[in-house]
Formats: C-alpha cells, sequence, structure tokens
C-alpha cells in the first residue's frame, strides 16, 4: 500500500491540485487524530470550512479515544486522521467506511497511488509520508570528534564519549515511553537486525529469535544513556528534552525534524547545531532500523451519509496545494501534496524511503502484537526480567489475543 522508494519529488507528489474555492459543507464534522504539527495544519484546514460546525480532537492520546468514540451509533467522531497502525485497528472493529463513492464525487483530483486500498476498497486517503530517523547535535559530535552515526553501535560510542567527557550525562533521547510508543521501536530495532515478525504466510509470531534477543539488548544499552524517566517519554517529552539541551542523539519522526527546535526559549547553541540524518542500521544488518509510514485519513461508518461527505469535503479541502505554498507549513511534513518540494528537514524521511527500510505492517493481527508488545516489554528495560523471558511474555499474550480474534486456531 505504501510507495516503498520515494527517492523523488515527482514520485512523492501523488495529490493533485483540489479547488482552493470556499469550502462548504451541509452536517457536522468532527475530527479525532494526533497532534503533531502537520496534522495541527490538516485540522485547521478542515474548519475555514463553512455551512455547519467543525470541529477537532487532536491529542497525544487520539488512539484511546479514536476507537471508544467511532463504536456509538452515530458515533461521536465523523472522521480519523489515521496511519498504517490506526487504519488496521480501526478497520478490526468495522468502524471506517469504504470511501469509493465519495473519491467518485468529490475526489477527482486524486491520484491512485494516493489512494489506500484494502480488497479492493478504498479505506483511507493518505497526505504525508514519515519514518523515524537521526537527528543529533551537530556541534556536540564536532566537540567529540566523531562522525555522524551510521549505526546504534556507533551511537552507543558516541554517547559513552558524550558522557565520559561530561558533556551530558543522558546524551541519548528517544519516544520509549510505555505502550504504543517503546513497541514501535521494538519493532524497528527487531527489524533493524533483519527480524521476522510472523511466520510466513501465517498469523503465527516469530519473535523468539536471536534478532529480537539483540534488539531488546541493544534497547537496554541505549536506555542507560537516557534520562531515568524515560519510560514516560513520548515523542513530546523527548522533543522537549532536545530542545533543552539535555540530548545530543535521537530517533525522532520526521514529521516532528522541522519543528524540534522551533519554540520560544530554545538555547541558540541547540538551534544551530541541529542537524538532520538518515535512519541507523543494528547488528550489522543491512536493514534500516525504522519503519515507513503514511498518514492520512478515513471516514467514520456510523454516521450518516450526509455527515460523512462532508467530512470527506472538509478533509480534502484541508490538504489542497494551497497549503504547501507558506513556507513554515511546507517544513512540516513530506507532504502527499502536488507541488510540493522537499525541504532540508524531509533528508531523514527520504533517507529511509529509498533505502532498506520495511513498511510498518499493515496486516489485521498487527495491532494485537502492538499491544502486546507495549504491555509486556517496560519490564525488561527496567531490569525485572530477561530478553527471552519478554519475548516469550510477549509470544503468550499475542497469542491468547490472536486466539481470541480468530486469527490463531
Amino acid at each position: 500500500m505504501f510507495l516503498k522508494s520515494l527517492t523523488t519529488a515527482s514520485a512523492l507528489a501523488i495529490l493533485t491540485a483540489t479547488s482552493a474555492a470556499a469550502c462548504e459543507i451541509n452536517a457536522r464534522v468532527s475530527i479525532v487524530g494526533n497532534e503533531f504539527p502537520a496534522i495541527q495544519t490538516v485540522g485547521a484546514g478542515a474548519q475555514e470550512c463553512s455551512g455547519a460546525e467543525v470541529s477537532t480532537n487532536l491529542t497525544a492520546d487520539h488512539q484511546k479515544i479514536n476507537i471508544p468514540g467511532m463504536q456509538g451509533n452515530p458515533a461521536e467522531f465523523t472522521a480519523v486522521i489515521n496511519n498504517n497502525s490506526v487504519l488496521t485497528a480501526v478497520m478490526n472493529e468495522d468502524l471506517v467506511r469504504p470511501l469509493d463513492d465519495l473519491v467518485a464525487k468529490h475526489g477527482g483530483g486524486l491520484k491512485p497511488n494516493q489512494l489506500i486500498t484494502i480488497d479492493g476498497e478504498i479505506m483511507a486517503v493518505a497526505f504525508m509520508a514519515n519514518a523515524q530517523h537521526l537527528v543529533y547535535r551537530a556541534d556536540v559530535l564536532e566537540q567529540i570528534g566523531v562522525d555522524v552515526p551510521e549505526t546504534y553501535e556507533d551511537m552507543l560510542a558516541a554517547a559513552k564519549m558524550i558522557r565520559d567527557q561530561g558533556i551530558m550525562e543522558y546524551p541519548v533521547g528517544g519516544a520509549y515511553a510505555s505502550g504504543w510508543n517503546l513497541a514501535t521501536e521494538f519493532i524497528n530495532m527487531y527489524f533493524g537486525h533483519g527480524g521476522e515478525i510472523y511466520e510466513p504466510g501465517t498469523a503465527e509470531l516469530a519473535i523468539e529469535n536471536d534478532q529480537a534477543v539483540a534488539a531488546l539488548n541493544m534497547m537496554k544499552a541505549l536506555s542507560e544513556y537516557m534520562n531515568p524517566d524515560f519510560l514516560t517519554h513520548d515523542s513530546n517529552a523527548t522533543n522537549a528534552e532536545y530542545r533543552a539541551g539535555n540530548v545530543a542523539l535521537m530517533n525522532m519522526w520526521g514529521s516532528r525534524a522541522a519543528t524540534m527546535t522551533a519554540a520560544e526559549g530554545v538555547p541558540q547553541e541547540v538551534i544551530d547545531g541541529f542537524a538532520i540524518a538518515g535512519p541507523m542500521t543494528a547488528g550489522g544488518s543491512d536493514s534500516n532500523a525504522t519503519t515507513l509510514w503514511w498518514d492520512g485519513f478515513s471516514i467514520a461508518k456510523n454516521i450518516s451519509d450526509e455527515e460523512a461527505e462532508a467530512s470527506f469535503i472538509a478533509l480534502v479541502h484541508a490538504i489542497r496545494p494551497a497549503v504547501i505554498q507558506d513556507e513554515e507549513t511546507a517544513t512540516q511534513a513530506v507532504w502527499l501534496i502536488d507541488g510540493y518540494e522537499p525541504t532540508e528537514a524531509a533528508i531523514g524521511v527520504f533517507a529511509a524511503a529509498s533505502g532498506n527500510s520495511n513498511p510498518y505492517p499493515s496486516l489485521p493481527q498487527q495491532p494485537l502484537f502492538h499491544t502486546a508488545l507495549g504491555a509486556e516489554l517496560s519490564d525488561f528495560m527496567q531490569g525485572n526480567e530477561s530478553a527471552e523471558q519478554a519475548l516469550a511474555d510477549i509470544t503468550s499474550a499475542y497469542t491468547a489475543a490472536a486466539k481470541e480474534k480468530g486469527f490463531l486456531q
């Protein structure tokens, strides 16, 4: 579903212009989604529409409220800003509708590569690409006399030098918050070690192996150079650590890169030293320790056709080409919008997309695995159990959930 190689601007420009005319709707629109700057821009664009109320609930806790908020009839939310992971979760609960009719009626400018199709039906419209990659302090690396890390082993060596020289006590940052974030970091690191999540052609988990042990041990080694509260640090918190000058090396989302230092009170040395590189590898593998993502939107199933149409119109309006004519907005993401030209902030995502990176798996059972990871990894990261025991616990939790849902016998 995702364009694995996005190596040129033309490959990324998969959204054709929609009308810049005023957006008129005749039914309520209620949007739920994440809160990073590009999504805030999309939410604000939808709210430009007139004729009916357009509300947004953009929050880091979106994954805790989107499914409950779409299960009612009528649903509280009429649209969800989603991605590879969220789409699978809401589809598993049968909460979003096919968009073929709406695309035919109002999506004449949309091109096939932008339409996320599942089992022959359009289930989402993508508007940006995303991936995690290295963000670092160039001045700090220059101070210790090392090159930009290309592997996580390089990162560990640099972190030790930074600490040993008394520059920073906790020079590594990462979104290692227990739950979704920590699970995502494991999947990145496991792919970086060349791991496969499932037995080929099945939903049977296949993570009790040397690659997974090595991935966990690398995550534990990195955490020794992180703030002791790392299990509470989501993207917002680790971003704040970087802005405060406490972190020199971190794996961060491309959608955050442009605004990493764009906040009041960020020290000048942090602003001047800010730099972006591609994703790192690990364990001698040639696979990038990251995953490729798209972000887009879907429309709720349990709402009226009028609300569905209004929501689609508002969101297509929100991702029209005029949005990226503003320089600040243009840097917020690797936009899948006609006329987008890559900025310096897009370097990391382009490196991930053009290299040996895996798309985040969009499989029906994947949310169950992600949930099991998020629930079971904290004990290992706190030193309370071995990597092998953590993997066994994850497998047990996933297998029970997968059997309950019918993915396994």
